[in-house]
């Protein structure tokens, strides 16, 4: 489950041609198991109806601070109060001056205003002209807004409905959730430095044909998203793969095992995490062929010899860092059977306190996922979920784990 299911959100439009995302918002939040109260001002509603907002939240949308629906008639203080957030986006240039100077001429800015600061965050989700942003006045309200305890999410860059192109945009609908999502989870992380690895690496034959696996990604992108998401500064050493880098990660893209070992080598903490959830290939051929090994007609294949690649977990396991106990490693192994006996076998080899098990051909290119985490003590089993949810779940263990260690 999405760490926003059972929140209640009430999501404020203001003016923008941004609106359209909105209504994909509203759908997300919804989808990710939120109750949604939409409130438009009257300049949202000249670019999105209140109509379409209604269906997609299940929940008929305010518009005025004098709605007969209220008995006391004041919906600023209804609304504000059943709220987990307030969720404001867009937020134009002249929405956030309002925010700024305590403006309240309509029900969105009297409800903003209203509400419990300390209870009901208000979050803003900025959507402007390229010059708007820039200008110095939107930058010191922001700076102001956010010293204020008004949380401002990032804008995007790129073309924008003038036609020109630059920072201003509201962020994509799925970005936004992810920042909400994040904004909720408790940062058990807070203020770590952590190194994941993710997908197969690919280890050339000759130009065109290679030594590689099944290996999406999936879990490893998951893990430092929930990494992330706990409050940790997450660094992820990918494979080839195609999956978008998670927000606020920043990613080093690798090719082969050896490539992979010297990224670790460079961005491995000093104090943190290390996550191998990489499915590294164990061997590459002795010898890379410079043109493409072509088939002759006469039957003989080509003869290949390997050599054993750098074992990158057992490496960072017993580096410095990791025997003084500065460095939580953890490793994964994918195994096609006998999981448990496997796992515990390679926990001991590689020497690391925490071994995570699957069985690999079950979970390459899924979604979901069944983890096996393998201690000094025994085994515990994460049952079968999504690998979003397994990745938080793994990173709330490891959060306890490396309290234990540091108590």
């Amino acid at each position: 489950m999405s760490t926003l299911a059972g929140k209640h959100i009430v999501l404020g439009l203001s003016g923008g041609i941004a609106a359209y995302k909105s209504a994909e918002l509203c759908r997300a939040l919804v989808k990710a198991g939120c109750t949604v109260q939409v409130v438009m001002t009257e300049a949202a509603e000249q670019f999105m109806t209140a109509v379409t907002l209604q269906a997609l939240s299940g929940r008929p949308v305010y518009t005025s601070q004098w709605d007969p629906r209220e008995a006391n008639n004041m919906a600023h203080i209804n609304l504000s109060r059943e709220a987990d957030a307030i969720v404001v986006a867009p937020a134009s240039a002249d929405f956030m001056s309002k925010l700024l100077h305590g403006g309240a001429d309509e029900l969105l800015s009297l409800m903003c205003l209203a509400r419990p600061i300390e209870q009901v965050p208000l979050i803003v989700a900025p959507a402007m002209n390229r010059e708007m942003w820039s200008n110095p006045a939107t930058q010191r309200n922001v700076a102001q807004l956010k010293v204020d305890g008004i949380h401002v999410l990032d804008v995007g860059q790129g073309d924008q409905a003038c036609g020109e192109t630059g920072d201003g945009r509201m962020l994509e609908a799925e970005d936004i959730l992810e920042d909400l999502e994040g904004f909720f989870t408790s940062k058990v992380l807070a203020g770590k430095q952590v190194l994941v690895t993710a997908g197969p690496t690919y280890e050339a034959i000759d130009p065109v044909r290679g030594i590689t696996n099944l290996s999406s990604g999936k879990m490893g992108f998951a893990i430092a998203r929930a990494a992330r998401m706990a409050g940790a500064d997450v660094t992820l050493i990918a494979g080839p793969v195609s999956l978008a880098t998670p927000r606020g990660v920043k990613r080093v893209n690798v090719r082969s095992a050896r490539d992979m070992l010297q990224a670790v080598l460079d961005h491995v903490p000093e104090r943190g995490v290390f996550i191998a959830t990489a499915a590294v290939a164990d061997w590459r051929a002795a010898n890379s062929a410079e043109q493409k090994i072509k088939k002759d007609g006469s039957g003989q294949t080509p003869v290949l010899s390997f050599v054993e690649n750098p074992d990158i977990l057992a490496t960072l396991a017993q580096s410095v860092a990791a025997q003084k106990g500065a460095l939580f490693c953890v490793g994964f192994a994918a195994e096609s059977h006998d999981l448990l006996a496997h796992a515990t076998a390679k926990r001991a080899r590689k020497q690391v306190p925490l071994l995570v098990g699957n069985i690999g051909p079950a979970t390459f290119g899924q979604d979901d996922n069944a983890l096996l985490l393998v201690d000094a003590q025994g085994a515990r089993e994460l049952p079968h979920a999504s690998k979003q949810v397994l990745a938080v779940q793994l990173i709330e263990d490891i959060a306890r784990r490396m309290g234990g260690a540091q108590a």
